[in-house]
């Protein structure tokens, strides 16, 4: 690798990082939802979460919504994690394992194809004992816009 790749490198990670820590702080969903951001990087994410008593359904197990927008959330801050403002285009998931209070979640996010506007991204969302819960995956679209200052 020559010092100007690891440079470029270097660079894109105090982006995503910058990135991810701009969107944390505006992020009042994921706030209220003690969603915490665990690591970030071009193209990756991974966000945690506890699940609560207020995130149960009515069997006692964690709402799918809540599972949902875990994972949607480690996608936008993956896809966005290049500082230009991309949105859900279209995302499915498919829960594999109940979820109970007391669990805590992780959702790795991972860019698996950007092509101009449009990318793809998968989500796992596992355990604490690493168990997958669910399997989510999203298509982004690109607006202009930078999410951040461009921090240099």
């Amino acid at each position: 690798m020559t010092a100007e790749s690891m440079a470029d490198e270097a660079r894109a990670r105090r982006i995503a990082e910058a990135v991810g820590r701009g969107m944390m702080e505006r992020d009042r969903a994921a706030l209220a939802l003690g969603i915490a951001l665990e690591a970030v990087r071009p193209g990756f994410a991974r966000l945690g979460m506890s699940v609560r008593e207020d995130m149960l359904n009515g069997h006692d197990m964690c709402h799918g919504g809540m599972i949902f927008t875990l994972a949607d959330t480690a996608f936008a801050y993956a896809c966005n994690s290049y500082n230009t403002v991309a949105v859900a285009q279209t995302a499915q998931v498919t829960f594999c394992l109940a979820a109970r209070k007391g669990d805590r979640l992780t959702a790795e996010a991972e860019m698996r194809q950007q092509g101009g506007r449009t990318g793809v991204y998968d989500v796992k969302v596992t355990d604490q004992e690493g168990r997958v819960v669910a399997l989510f995956r999203g298509n982004s679209y690109r607006l202009q816009g930078e999410v951040v200052p461009d921090p240099g």
